[in-house]
């Protein structure tokens, strides 16, 4: 290895053994968490600076510019601080102190927004992207603008082939939450260009089921559900998309920490809470994948494992 940034990819799958109720059959994990930030996040932030290299979009003594509430801009703080960029990130208030202490400890330049009542909203997220934008027309300045680069999905096709690779024979579905919808278009890519009959299924949260209903809605699952539907979205690549309530992927992660060993954040508990159910559907002989996105380290202030009374 040269450098840190060859170790980005090739994470661990584990077979789930405990919280699998009966009826299901095999449901698998993919740890992003074994990433350099901790997140599924590195494999984009990546992509997107050395797409722009290639073009020449970016070129040394710029600045890099992006709107995130934590594991993409702790990536790209991470892939910029290591190539010699400045990097300002847009942020918010209702997400972690520890991204946000990520961020900053990786080299982020921070402008930390306030939210109006304390939830992740479309409101919000537009706030954070017009702010972006407006710091993206100073001179020598490159917006990584992650909601409409393509970049995105070349990112995440090396997920979905590791996936094909790790799992031997077939695999019935796969779903992730989406937040830019990256991580499910590249999986969606990697299986098509494999000839896989796999189902690929998004998710999202039942109170905000922008994908599914086309109403937006707030909540507290970090870097998912914005309230819009994302351009590189593609349904036609989406067998079917899953609502998962927002208190049922917080017990789930709780459960996957103290039954599988596996810790994790919210949206990975939300994935798995909907593989149970996919899984629930297709039988006792199906094999179901789902995303674990990042480490549970992230969560740690805002009480998700938090012992209930």
């Amino acid at each position: 290895m040269k450098n840190i940034l060859e170790i980005i990819g090739n994470t661990p799958i584990v077979k789930l053994q405990k919280i699998v109720p009966r009826g299901c059959g095999e449901i698998y994990l993919k740890l992003e968490a074994y990433n350099p930030t901790g997140s599924k996040k590195d494999r984009m932030a990546l992509a997107m600076i050395e797409g722009a290299e290639k073009r020449g979009d970016l070129k040394k003594g710029m600045t890099v510019v992006e709107y995130s509430g934590g594991s993409t801009g702790a990536g790209l703080a991470f892939v910029c601080s290591l190539k010699g960029y400045r990097f300002r990130l847009i942020t918010a208030d209702v997400f972690g102190k520890e991204k946000i202490s990520l961020m900053n400890s990786l080299g982020a330049d921070l402008e930390v927004i306030k939210s109006r009542d304390g939830k992740i909203t479309k409101e919000l997220i537009n706030k954070m992207i017009n702010r972006a934008k407006e710091i993206s027309k100073e001179p020598n300045t490159f917006f990584t603008n992650q909601l409409d680069n393509e970049d995105v999905i070349k990112g995440f096709v090396p997920l979905g082939e590791e996936i094909l690779d790790q799992i031997n024979g077939s695999i019935d579905a796969v779903c992730d939450t989406v937040g830019t919808a990256g991580t499910l278009m590249g999986i969606a890519k990697a299986f098509k260009n494999a000839n896989s009959n796999s189902k690929i299924i998004a998710v999202e949260p039942s109170s905000s089921p922008i994908l599914s209903k086309g109403i937006k809605g707030s909540h507290n699952v970090e870097g998912v559900g914005l309230g819009f539907i994302p351009k590189i979205y593609d349904s036609k690549l989406v067998y079917d998309v899953i609502t998962i309530e927002e208190s049922i992927a917080r017990q789930t992660s709780r459960d996957l920490a103290l039954k599988e060993g596996v810790f994790c954040g919210t949206s990975s508990g939300m994935n798995v809470a909907a593989a149970i159910q996919i899984s629930q559907k297709l039988g006792p002989k199906s094999r179901v994948v789902a995303i674990a996105c990042d480490t549970g380290l992230k969560y740690l202030s805002e009480g998700l494992f938090d012992k209930k009374n």
